[in-house]
């Protein structure tokens, strides 16, 4: 079973913000596998479906993205998950608005909701899908830049990027992380 987390923030006033881009991953994949994500439970809301033939159980953290690692802790109990099966996805402003990039492992860099998983995990080797939001420009807060909302000019490269994420989630799970790095890495 795999379990797929996609980082944000709860409430309406976080909604379509460069932070939430996990969320909105999590409603694609829910969307195209016609998996309800509605129960809240393990502090975030979870849904239970089938995707390529693995189950799954989509989660999406209401403890804020600070504190996302409390979720993904509880939910890993819960059902007993090997660190193996977790893929994370959330935001990453060096990357362009849309694009992807996979990695099998590794640091939290910077991303706040990254260092509070591997803090609760005890480790760093979960798989990430990271979707680019793009750099802040020079004299804004960082907090401003991710709470902020995409130029609506956008939207097509963000939509397109979510459908993308949906593709590399599937080739993790049928193909393995090396090879979803060779197809969407670039």
């Amino acid at each position: 079973m795999y379990i797929i987390a996609g980082l944000g923030n709860p409430g309406a006033q976080y909604a379509g913000t460069r932070h939430n881009v996990g969320f909105a991953c999590i409603d694609e994949l829910a969307d195209q596998y016609n998996i309800s994500v509605d129960t809240s439970k393990h502090k975030g809301l979870i849904g239970k479906g089938v995707i390529e033939g693995h189950k799954v159980i989509l989660v999406k953290p209401m403890t804020y993205m600070n504190n996302s690692g409390e979720c993904i802790r509880e939910v890993m109990d819960y059902y007993k998950a090997d660190i193996d099966d977790l893929i994370v996805i959330f935001d990453d402003i060096s990357l362009e608005p849309g694009r992807l990039r996979l990695r099998p492992k590794g640091s939290a860099g910077g991303h706040n909701g990254i260092k509070s998983i591997i803090a609760h995990l005890g480790s760093d080797q979960f798989k990430r899908v990271k979707f680019g939001v793009g750099d802040k420009p020079k004299g804004w807060d960082l907090a401003d830049w991710v709470l902020g909302r995409f130029p609506e000019e956008l939207y097509p490269a963000l939509r397109e990027g979510t459908k993308r994420v949906c593709e590399a989630v599937e080739c993790i799970m049928t193909e393995g992380i090396e090879s979803g790095m060779n197809k969407f890495n670039g």
